[in-house]
């Protein structure tokens, strides 16, 4: 593999070798996904030990045969892989379906333990995956739903209005690391620090985050953090991460003969096992382009030199982008900490219109309100939505050129 010797962190080149997605054409025109946001492309390690388990150890759980006994033994360090991604203990490492039905799942169990009156504080700026659970228990509890607001001048969260949401009913405070719409990375290290102070549980979906900025649970200091592996070049599978004290203590919705220790209590029915291999080796790639004598410490050094490449890019395409008379961005800009995404319209196109033009020319990006409709709406661009891209490790400064040259055709 060709790497940058003086920082040990593999090429952009070397990167995309690995992906087989970079190969694709459409009409004519070899494709840049932008489209990352919404989910990445997946690297030849990650399918090849996703295959690897079907064909070769393919079986149900805590058995005497081989295959059962391998396939324990791959979860467990799928476990570990992904705990070192988050700076946590493997039994604190949960797998579902996807992020979204992890929350619902411990929402219903936080839900059980409250009476109505009890608060959650949401945000506006927040996928809806942190908002429905929430929501779902205002109705089916009388839980009371407060609100952390968006500032439309600069695309952040209001944090210094908090304090004064955070009350004696309060149980719990949802909020995400990082913007899937505008970018915006929320300091949520102070926020749960504040909300611990108050007595009041924290919930972290860093969904958005996890591809751009090496989680550190112990650092945020939250109580439950969750996140999705085909976000950061591994399958579709959810991860929940959760204090063991605090998972242990959910009443959770489970079948009697099933485990009851943490994190396996999580876990409902047999799970993704595919998946979770991948999971694994979706972070086992990310440490594999960086240096260092352990797995986190690779990681780390992996995630900074992706991180500056990434910001380098972004404020390319951002710089870019502004000099078009007709193209309105959104959110933060490249001098405030964000991740290298996006959203912008252009004036007199409709989003979807601007998208499918520059699919024709190989240029994959998403377009909608990407299930974050309350940023939309605080907008008023619910109806006609937003264009989105997003860098990713395997982005190029020639595709950044590329959109660029085309946004500003559509544009004019």
């Amino acid at each position: 593999m060709t790497v940058i010797a003086s920082l040990g962190v593999a090429s952009v080149d070397a990167i995309r070798a690995q992906f087989p997605a970079q190969s694709r054409v459409h009409r004519g025109h070899p494709v840049a996904y932008f489209d990352g946001p919404g989910g990445t492309q997946v690297p030849t390690p990650v399918v090849a030990a996703m295959a690897d388990y079907l064909y070769h150890h393919n079986a149900n759980t805590h058995w005497a045969y081989p295959s059962s006994v391998e396939t324990d033994r791959l979860i467990e360090a799928a476990r570990a892989a992904v705990a070192d991604f988050l700076n946590a203990s493997a039994d604190e490492i949960a797998f579902g379906l996807n992020m979204t039905t992890l929350t619902f799942h411990l929402g219903r169990a936080l839900g059980r333990e409250w009476t109505a009156g009890d608060e959650v504080i949401v945000t506006e700026l927040d996928h809806h995956a942190n908002v429905a659970p929430w929501q779902a228990l205002a109705r089916e509890r009388g839980i009371v739903l407060r609100t952390l607001p968006l500032r439309l001048e600069d695309g952040t969260l209001d944090l210094p209005a908090l304090p004064a949401l955070l009350g004696p009913r309060t149980r719990l405070l949802a909020i995400g690391a990082a913007s899937n719409v505008l970018g915006t990375v929320n300091d949520v290290a102070a926020a749960c620090a504040r909300a611990r102070q108050a007595g009041v549980l924290s919930f972290v979906d860093a969904v958005h985050a996890a591809p751009h900025l090496l989680p550190d649970v112990r650092a945020i200091g939250c109580d439950f953090l969750a996140c999705s592996a085909y976000k950061f070049y591994g399958p579709h599978v959810g991860i929940l991460w959760g204090r063991r004290e605090r998972i242990e203590a959910l009443d959770l919705p489970r079948l009697l003969p099933a485990p009851d220790t943490a994190p396996e209590r999580l876990e409902t029915g047999t799970q993704n096992h595919e998946g979770i291999v991948g999971a694994g080796a979706a972070v086992e790639f990310l440490a594999s382009l960086g240096s260092g004598a352990t797995r986190r410490a690779r990681l780390a050094s992996a995630f900074a030199e992706l991180h500056r490449r990434g910001a380098e890019l972004f404020r390319g395409l951002w710089d870019g982008l502004r000099a078009e008379r007709r193209i309105r961005l959104y959110g933060p800009g490249p001098d405030v900490p964000r991740t290298p995404t996006v959203s912008f319209t252009v004036q007199g196109r409709d989003a979807a219109a601007v998208a499918e033009a520059l699919a024709e020319r190989g240029l994959f990006l998403s377009h909608g309100d990407f299930y974050a409709p309350t940023v939309l709406e605080r907008y008023g661009r619910l109806e006609e939505g937003f264009v989105r891209a997003g860098c990713a490790c395997y982005t190029t400064g020639e595709e950044v050129e590329r959109l660029l040259a085309e946004l500003g055709r559509l544009s004019r």
